[in-house]
């Protein structure tokens, strides 16, 4: 019998574990159990007809081939077109490189910044990914504590507050996954401040939801701080506002002095992102935005549907997320620890969430509900739950 000695290294690889709830999910409903799923985190619409019809047309016209590793040059412009109408940002298209999807920018970023002895900052409860990759590269991962009572923001002076000379990246994501919760301007404003008396920090701005706000909130991109934009990575993607999760696109705005490294990655790792996706990339981003729109308007009733239901149930408080399509309530109360609550919700009740702690300690006490489902689905489920914690 074979005896494969892998490295040691994959023991600090975590995993994410909305794919675990999902697989049981799925088990279940195998087995002919009813399941409403609010547990993954990804849009329930179609992708729009226009960025389908590109996909296929590029393909027609024989877009077969390998393309530049950073991405194609039009769909670059493109990105630096968007950002320029959305943010107010010039943007260099030779310093946006193109990746299939939203996680090899954090991978290769914490590759270029993690190894032993450097420490790397994330939210917590954050993106399980954060943590997981920081683990994996050799760092130590200092988490960024997100507390309910400051609305899943963080704290601009407890970020600082934690900065040693170990300190090599920040992580921040606003809106947040899986809180929901918005960073107002005014703490950015004092991090980036701050950060001024810290030149070796590099920072991560995972701003993949920014077109999921609610309220009237406005986005507050990183890119927007040209005093940190030497050391700035900003993170975004098609997969959540054009409901393109299966395609895999993402993309980065890096700096100068990293461009050329994160290339090489490209090369090393995936070589380039497939060519029709990115053509159905420019599409979407050039192309009207209707469903975009029409999109957002049934997050935000959905959002005011769910946090009201939940805040009906027993043990159960849910504060208002500010953008995502997330809720994530409080249930202490129910005097389950949030792993229980999220097997017995799926076992018992026939609905998929996630425990708070799958995103890290802090999520103890917490689920994270996806409402990135019919609105009739999120109200049975509600009810379905109610006779669980009564």
């Amino acid at each position: 019998m074979a005896e494969l000695r892998f490295a040691s290294s994959l023991d600090r690889l975590g995993t994410e574990s909305a794919f675990v709830v999902l697989a049981r999910a799925q088990q279940l409903a195998a087995q002919g159990k009813d399941i409403i799923n609010l547990g993954i985190g990804q849009p329930d619409f179609q992708t729009p007809e226009h960025i389908v019809e590109a996909g296929i047309k590029a393909l027609r016209d024989g877009h077969h081939g390998y393309t530049p590793a950073n991405g194609i040059p039009a769909l670059r412009e493109a990105v630096a077109a968007d950002l320029h109408r959305r943010h107010g940002v010039e943007v260099n298209p030779d310093n946006v490189v193109v990746v299939p999807g939203g996680k090899p920018t954090m991978f290769f970023a914490v590759l270029m910044f993690g190894q032993p002895g450097a420490e790397i900052m994330y939210p917590n409860p954050g993106f399980p990914i954060y943590e997981s990759v920081i683990r994996y590269s050799g760092a130590t991962p200092v988490p960024i504590a997100l507390r309910e009572e400051e609305g899943f923001a963080f704290s601009a002076e407890a970020v600082l507050d934690q900065i040693t000379d170990k300190t090599s990246l920040i992580i921040i994501n606003s809106p947040a996954n899986p809180t929901g919760g918005v960073t107002p301007k005014e703490e950015i404003d004092k991090l980036v401040a701050g950060l001024a008396d810290h030149p070796h920090v590099t920072l991560m701005s995972d701003e993949i939801y920014s077109n999921m706000l609610y309220g009237g909130r406005k986005h507050v991109s990183l890119l927007q701080y040209p005093e940190i934009r030497d050391r700035l990575i900003m993170l975004d993607g098609w997969s959540k506002t054009y409901a393109m999760t299966g395609w895999r696109l993402g993309y980065a705005v890096w700096p100068d002095a990293a461009v050329d490294h994160v290339t090489r990655l490209c090369i090393n790792d995936h070589s380039c992102v497939n060519a029709a996706t990115q053509y159905a990339g420019i599409a979407a981003l050039n192309g009207p935005q209707d469903a975009v729109d029409d999109m957002m308007v049934h997050f935000d009733d959905r959002r005011q549907a769910i946090v009201q239901a939940l805040n009906e149930l027993p043990g159960v408080r849910c504060s208002d997320p500010g953008g995502a399509f997330y809720a994530f309530p409080n249930i202490k109360g129910t005097g389950m620890t949030s792993k229980q609550a999220q097997d017995r919700i799926l076992e018992e009740a026939g609905v998929a969430t996630v425990a708070g702690t799958s995103f890290g300690a802090w999520g103890e006490g917490f689920l994270r509900f996806s409402y990135a489902n019919s609105k009739e689905n999120i109200l049975t489920a509600i009810d379905r739950i109610k006779p669980l914690l009564s």
